[in-house]
């Protein structure tokens, strides 16, 4: 516990509390000492639920996997507030966003040739490490970008809790710009209506404003949400005449197949598909087809400390913060265990993201 006393911040003990998720649906506290060095002092105030989390609080990973992991804190999207910073990068007030990447041991800042994100020996906070379910976070400060909100407009502020999937976004726009194949990338299928597809679109809209974007998605009320595309379809009313020239697969699941099928029938030849969405089963593609086009395949998963620093600059755009603003429902204050439990059964009903405040 870290209280504030003349502006300066003295430790009381050195006990942290981490909020684990021990088995599907039971969450015990866990009391931890904390490793103050050269470490910045982080308070969460923001979090929000993302799929995975979901998938290990019902159990619906398998078994082996849930062994193997648990127990352990989840989230990794959160947003916080510095309480102390012993490397003196921020001050103590600075609203930030946590990075849930936790670097290599031989990491090397000098070396492009391999993101961070798919570094071996890199982890990820919330899959086999503590999220950020904790009472306070001692983290690296290149773990954290700071951001500017609006302090009378508290929901300016909680938007930036759900930075870590806008950076898996806008690290999936960057690598199709680095590795498109025909040179054209003025006409852009998404397939998914979904938190990836929305946002992936919406970055697309952003970084590449005069591409023709188009969307194919299963709910039409999801698809009412692309008011910025110029194309939308249901998966089920493709025209047989749709072409394009590159595309973003953001399904997931069991609709993989069907996505990324539909866009190998339908993607012009030499064009790059980045594939976003994660699936427990494996996937049939129809590869002659692949090769007869000569398609460009890139797999994007997670995202890294300049895909934040971007998304947070995307994000502090008013016209973008207001569309994101869309995709979420506050899911209030989390004070208790119990509404822990209540936010993870309220995700169930939500049609994009939910944010809630973390007061514990």
């Amino acid at each position: 516990m870290i209280i504030k006393s003349r502006n300066r911040f003295w430790r009381l003990n050195l006990i942290n509390c981490i909020y684990q998720l021990t088995s599907p649906g039971k969450i015990n506290l866990k009391f931890e000492n904390i490793n103050f060095n050269n470490k910045v002092i982080v308070r969460p105030e923001y979090m929000s639920i993302c799929h995975a989390d979901q998938r290990y609080y019902r159990g619906k990973r398998p078994a082996k996997i849930l062994k193997k992991k648990l127990p352990m804190a989840l989230i990794h999207e959160c947003s916080g507030v510095v309480l102390q910073d012993n490397s003196n990068k921020f001050l103590p007030g600075t609203k930030v966003v946590l990075i849930p990447n936790i670097l290599a041991k031989n990491h090397d800042d000098n070396n492009k040739n391999i993101y961070e994100n798919y570094e071996k020996g890199s982890k990820f906070r919330s899959s086999g490490v503590d999220g950020f379910m904790q009472e306070i976070i001692a983290i690296d400060n290149n773990r954290l970008v700071a951001f500017d909100y609006d302090s009378d407009c508290e929901i300016n502020n909680y938007i930036f809790a759900i930075t870590e999937l806008v950076s898996v976004a806008v690290h999936s726009v960057k690598r199709f710009l680095k590795n498109i194949s025909n040179n054209k990338n003025n006409k852009i299928a998404v397939f998914g209506d979904g938190n990836v597809g929305f946002l992936t679109a919406l970055v697309l809209r952003k970084i590449i404003p005069d591409s023709e974007i188009i969307i194919i998605g299963r709910h039409e009320e999801k698809l009412a949400n692309f008011s910025f595309a110029n194309k939308i379809f249901l998966d089920s009313e493709i025209p047989k005449n749709l072409e394009f020239n590159h595309a973003f697969e953001c399904t997931g699941n069991t609709g993989s197949y069907f996505a990324i099928n539909n866009i190998i029938n339908h993607i012009n030849p030499q064009g790059t598909v980045i594939l976003m969405g994660v699936s427990e089963e494996k996937i049939l593609i129809n590869t002659r087809n692949i090769l007869e086009k000569g398609l460009k395949f890139i797999g994007c998963s997670r995202s890294g400390y300049e895909d934040f620093l971007d998304s947070v600059k995307i994000m502090q755009d008013k016209k973008i913060s207001k569309r994101i603003l869309n995709l979420i429902t506050f899911g209030g204050n989390i004070n208790s265990i119990s509404d822990i439990h209540r936010v993870f059964d309220e995700v169930l009903h939500v049609p994009f993201k939910l944010v809630f405040k973390w007061n514990l």
